[in-house]
């Protein structure tokens, strides 16, 4: 299970995302409001999700590191797993309002639009703050494995991308302002919103995919064959089968029968259990190991 310092460290980054997310959001929505700008309210909506998205994370990740207990023998970890399937749902939802709001604008021409200092200067804001949330989450989550915060992480480098679409779809608008007969720029800021969504969409199916396949105890791709040729290769093991690979959260649980001399003391099978564990936690550090031998 997750140690103190870690889970300290997993809390405090997800706790200083939730802080970025409420004045990121705050901010968007003050200038989006006021220039009129649907690219930037957009985002302003995308924000707000990301800051229950980013709530979500850091209760799930706080509940995660409890111990185990008689109820939950496994520990909390798949609290994890279902705050990235709600995060999943609720980016969908963003998608549905972005797109039916820009189509709205579109067919009825409703492009009144005030582009100023203050659209570029929220938009901007934007990518610094979701840069350098992403790389501290990145960091976090690769240092424990942690699968809720890597989600989030990717999250955020997505919407850097997002923000610059609107940033361009800003620009746009203000050409077709200054430039004679591009005026057809001004439908730029709807095209941008609409790119936001599907970018959006991009990254939910793939948080979907990946926390439905962790909720169904998917083993890991090529994870199995790793661990069994490293057992195997280890003195004293004659056979390794039955592995079994499931994730909790970060926490890796494995389960492996192995075929030993079955005249040796148990001392020795006990020794050779510990050392197998030792191998697969060079391949998996903190994983949880549980080795059943048998005799050849």
């Amino acid at each position: 299970m997750p140690t103190p310092e870690a889970n300290r460290e997993r809390i405090s980054a997800a706790r200083k995302s939730v802080i970025a997310a409420v004045g990121l959001t705050s901010f968007k929505i003050l200038v989006g409001l006021a220039t009129g700008s649907l690219g930037i309210l957009a985002e302003a909506a995308h924000s707000g999700l990301d800051l229950a998205a980013a709530v979500m994370t850091w209760m799930a990740v706080r509940i995660s590191g409890k111990p185990a207990d008689r109820d939950h023998r496994y520990g909390h970890g798949k609290v994890e797993n279902l705050s990235a399937l709600a995060e999943t749902l609720l980016l969908l939802i963003t998608c549905v309002w972005i797109f039916y709001h820009a189509v709205s604008r579109l067919i009825g021409h409703q492009l009144e639009i005030e582009v100023n200092v203050w659209s570029f200067a929220v938009m901007s804001t934007s990518v610094v703050v979701d840069f350098s949330r992403s790389r501290m989450l990145y960091r976090v989550a690769r240092k424990y494995n942690s699968q809720a915060l890597e989600a989030d992480a990717m999250h955020f480098r997505t919407d850097i991308w997002s923000s610059a679409v609107v940033i361009l779809g800003l620009v746009s608008v203000k050409l077709s302002e200054w430039v004679a007969g591009w005026g057809g720029l001004r439908y730029a800021d709807a095209v941008a919103a609409m790119i936001v969504a599907v970018i959006v969409v991009q990254v939910s199916v793939k948080m979907g995919v990946r926390t439905i396949l962790a909720l169904l105890d998917t083993a890991p791709a090529g994870l199995e064959e790793t661990i069994t040729a490293a057992v195997v290769a280890l003195p004293g093991v004659n056979n390794c089968h039955n592995v079994r690979l499931r994730y909790s959260g970060s926490q890796l649980f494995v389960d492996i029968h192995i075929l030993v001399d079955g005249n040796q003391s148990l001392r020795a099978a006990h020794e050779l259990t510990e050392e197998i564990e030792r191998a697969i936690q060079k391949l998996v550090p903190d994983a949880d190991v549980t080795v059943h031998p048998e005799p050849a």
